[in-house]
C-alpha cells in the first residue's frame, strides 16, 4: 500500500523559511523513468479551498509554482531517501495552512482532485 508521511512543519516568523518531506512508501519516486507519476504538495486553510503550491512531473522533470509562492517555494527530490521536499523561504503570514503531500502515479500533472494518494497533513503557521 502507498504512503506519504508529512514532517517538517512548525511555526515561524515571516521572512523565515522551512523546509517540508514527504517519505514515501509502497512506490518509488527517486527517478523518472520506468516509473510515470506526478508528485506534488498542497495547501488549505481552515475556511479556504485547497489548492496546489508545487507539482513535480516524473516524465520530464519539469515543475509548477502558482503565482503566489513562485521563487519563494521549490520542489526537490533524495533518491536515495525515496523523499520529496518542499523549500519554503521567504515566509508570509497568508502561507498559514495545512500542507499535504499527494501522489498520482500514471499521472502527467498534478490536479487538485485528481490524486489518488494523499498524506495526513503538516500544519504551517507563519505568525506576524
Amino acid at each position: 500500500q502507498v504512503q506519504l508521511v508529512e514532517s517538517g512543519g512548525g511555526l515561524v516568523q515571516p521572512g523565515g523559511s522551512l523546509r517540508l518531506s514527504c517519505a514515501v512508501s509502497g512506490f518509488t519516486v527517486s527517478g523518472f523513468v520506468p516509473d510515470v507519476y506526478a508528485i506534488g504538495w498542497f495547501r488549505q486553510a481552515p475556511g479556504m479551498s485547497r489548492e496546489v503550491v508545487s507539482c513535480l512531473a516524473s516524465t520530464d522533470g519539469d515543475t509548477y509554482y502558482p503565482d503566489s509562492v513562485k521563487g519563494r517555494f521549490t520542489i526537490s527530490r533524495d533518491n536515495a531517501k525515496n523523499t520529496v521536499y518542499l523549500q519554503m523561504n521567504n515566509l508570509k503570514p497568508e502561507d498559514t495552512a495545512v500542507y499535504y503531500c499527494a501522489l498520482r502515479p500514471r499521472g502527467a500533472w498534478c490536479s487538485n482532485h485528481g490524486m489518488d494518494y494523499w498524506g495526513k497533513g503538516t500544519m504551517v503557521t507563519v505568525s506576524s
